[in-house]
């Protein structure tokens, strides 16, 4: 009897172990590499969000996932990367932005990058567009563009039957595509899953913002019918998804909140497409 429960507790640990170490991901740091002598392929610049933020730690995940998947050489900042700054430019404090940024380029330069991938679209917009005037010149990449990228060097391939048939909408993040005018790479890569893409009747530069871009999901709203987050999920809404996708961690929070004030939780589920890669390819 004893035997045989130490053969099960011996069973359960195992099976425990393998499970632990299936979620283990080696996550080099930039300074990891310099002490090994190597240069990685891209910098992936986590984000605030990213880092800090349960429900886009996921997000996270699924991209470094997919990065393994895909042989990419790459590393993070680990403590040394701090805020783009993003938000206090927003918020009209240039001075902290210009302070932030500059501890940023200090250490980029540093480390000699010379590729960022950021699964952040605000952070994408500062690096790529706003950090070269303070001497940040860098190769600046969404997720989204450097998948397909992945995709056309033949080092990435996407499982198209294990989404097959779903009904999906997909929400243009606004510092994504009207800020820069991306729209195609997200929704190449939601084709490439197999599923039934729907567009919203606003969407890519008539697309409505889920109101995080304008700090409504830090502050409350102004005086108004209707929260901006919630009228943008009833446009999702009407195109009867089963999945809303996304390409930014903030719009997921917004979104994600809109399914719960319409109580659609049970019906509905908000998801990065590196999320969906991801679940697609059983990573």
């Amino acid at each position: 009897m004893i035997k045989d429960t130490k053969a099960k507790l011996y069973e359960i640990c195992i099976e425990k172990f393998l499970t632990i170490k299936h979620f283990i991901m080696n996550v080099p740091t930039m300074a990891d590499m310099m002490a090994q002598g190597k240069q990685p392929e891209v910098l992936f610049w986590v984000g605030a969000a990213g880092s800090y933020d349960d429900r886009a730690k996921k997000i996270s995940r699924a991209f470094v996932k997919i990065l393994h998947q895909a042989n990419v050489d790459f590393a993070v900042l680990g403590t040394e990367e701090s805020s783009t700054g993003d938000a206090a430019k927003r918020a009209g404090n240039e001075f902290l932005f210009q302070m932030q940024a500059m501890m940023n380029i200090e250490v980029l330069n540093g480390y000699e990058v010379k590729k960022i991938v950021t699964c952040d679209p605000h952070s994408f917009n500062t690096l790529k567009n706003e950090y070269p005037g303070l001497g940040g010149k860098y190769e600046v990449y969404h997720h989204t563009q450097f998948i397909q990228t992945l995709i056309k060097e033949g080092r990435l391939k996407i499982n198209d039957t294990t989404l097959k048939g779903k009904r999906v909408t997909f929400h243009d993040p606004c510092y994504l595509g009207r800020g820069n005018e991306v729209y195609e790479s997200p929704r190449d890569l939601i084709k490439r899953l197999g599923v039934n893409l729907t567009e919203m009747k606003r969407n890519k530069s008539t697309a409505l913002c889920c109101g995080a871009g304008g700090a409504q999901m830090f502050k409350d709203a102004e005086k108004g019918d209707k929260e901006i987050n919630v009228l943008r999920t009833e446009d999702a809404l009407e195109t009867k998804p089963e999945i809303i996708a996304t390409g930014c961690p903030y719009c997921n929070t917004m979104m994600t909140d809109g399914i719960k004030f319409k109580e659609k939780e049970a019906e509905v589920v908000v998801k990065d497409i590196a999320e969906l890669i991801a679940e697609a390819n059983n990573l």
